[in-house]
């Protein structure tokens, strides 16, 4: 998806030809829901609805459509043998030549998805910190990235939210409810005191925190110390990425806990019956 908005950010109608591919409808299983698109070039594309041979059919569609000239064409395709898929739904595609106006379309249901995407505060900085930034920047999820250390971030992934400074606090208040929350600091007692504010909200979606089970034993005992209702504290995820996987290579947990988040935090569209 931010591809697709990185695209139609650079369009313009004195660029070259380019053609949209969107699911119109959907009927039972489908690869991807109503409304899902893509972007043809002559010799790039951009998105996806859904791969197979539906894919390659439209894409070798849109591209004639560039060649020829036409305005727009559609078809209903049956996920059956004539397709090779077999799903057992059906789609209806709509392939259009980018005008102006269907160019704002996108852009505005784009812009409309994006605002419903959750936010996530990444504390933290260092070499795990640095690889979750880059495996969780394509997701749909709106990323902010938080550090006091201006030289540790590095290269900044494209749509991620970079904050040096050191008021987290400030940054935790500010998130709307719903949100998520993951801690990976140098310092654990700054650790504790995150981990702590973000349970005590008690309305964010996600509350993660790097380390072993030892450190969320010892992490557990302080909020009880200092009165966090047992409900809150057994919300908190930690470790994180804990999917039986022994490594500890900063790409690897980054991965772990990139497939986490899309299973407990990110909202996912609903599927056809």
């Amino acid at each position: 998806m931010k591809e697709l908005a990185a695209r139609l950010s650079d369009w313009s109608a004195n660029a070259p030809p380019v053609a949209c591919v969107q699911i119109m409808d959907v009927r039972g299983s489908a690869p991807r829901e109503s409304g899902a698109f893509m972007l043809i070039g002559e010799r790039w594309q951009a998105g996806t609805i859904g791969g197979g041979c539906l894919e390659w059919d439209c894409v070798h569609q849109a591209r004639t459509l560039l060649q020829t000239g036409e305005a727009e064409w559609s078809h209903r395709f049956v996920l059956g043998p004539e397709t090779g898929q077999c799903c057992g739904g059906r789609v209806d595609v709509r392939i259009t030549r980018m005008d102006v106006a269907l160019a704002a379309r996108l852009q505005q249901q784009l812009a409309a998805q994006e605002e419903a995407w959750p936010v996530l505060v990444l504390f933290g900085a260092g070499h795990v910190g640095r690889a979750l930034a880059r495996a969780l920047a394509p997701l749909p999820l709106r990323l902010i990235w938080v550090d006091p250390r201006a030289e540790e971030f590095g290269s900044v992934p494209e749509g991620v939210e970079a904050r040096i400074t050191s008021d987290w606090e400030r940054v935790l208040a500010e998130i709307p409810a719903g949100s998520g929350v993951l801690v990976l600091t140098p310092n654990h007692s700054l650790d504790a005191l995150i981990v702590a504010a973000a349970l005590e909200r008690g309305d964010l979606s996600y509350v993660g925190l790097i380390g072993s089970r030892t450190k969320r034993r010892r992490f557990e005992a302080s909020f009880r110390e200092i009165g966090l209702p047992e409900e809150q504290i057994a919300s908190l995820i930690c470790p994180i990425g804990d999917r039986g996987v022994r490594d500890k290579r900063p790409e690897i947990i980054a991965a772990l806990v990139a497939a986490e988040l899309i299973e407990r935090f990110l909202p996912h569209p609903p599927q056809a019956a």
